[in-house]
């Protein structure tokens, strides 16, 4: 059996993505291991599973990519019990919408813009 475990997010800085996850998306800090030389090992996600989030700090040369991983579409799905709740935690720490609230065959849903620029499709299931 294989699952995905984790999915790579480059980010500024471990602390500032820390703060948005977890108080924007209600995601819990999982993991925050150093790694030495100022590298640090940061989980955020679901703590009854799930793939997590691996905040990674970009390199020089991934500067650009921050925010911009999956182009202009959708990269990221989460799931929230209530929509309206998790809307309001995430503008008010940083999130930006990119449309209103629309019914779908699947839930409530939205498009986000996280802190750098990720969009995320917010759910609440039917």
């Amino acid at each position: 059996m294989a699952r995905v475990a984790l999915v790579n997010v480059l980010v500024r800085d471990y602390d500032e993505a820390i703060a948005f996850y977890t108080k924007a998306f209600g995601l819990d800090l999982l993991e925050d291991s150093p790694q030495g030389g100022g590298k640090r090992w940061v989980v955020v996600g679901s703590p009854d599973g799930g793939a997590g989030l691996r905040l990674a700090v970009a390199k020089p040369a991934q500067e650009s990519l921050v925010g911009r991983q999956n182009g202009d579409g959708v990269g990221f799905f989460l799931h929230v019990d209530d929509l309206d709740a998790t809307l309001a935690a995430a503008v008010e720490h940083g999130a930006v919408p990119t449309e209103s609230i629309r019914e779908e065959p699947h839930g409530r849903v939205i498009i986000v813009e996280d802190l750098y620029g990720n969009r995320w499709d917010v759910i609440q299931p039917t």
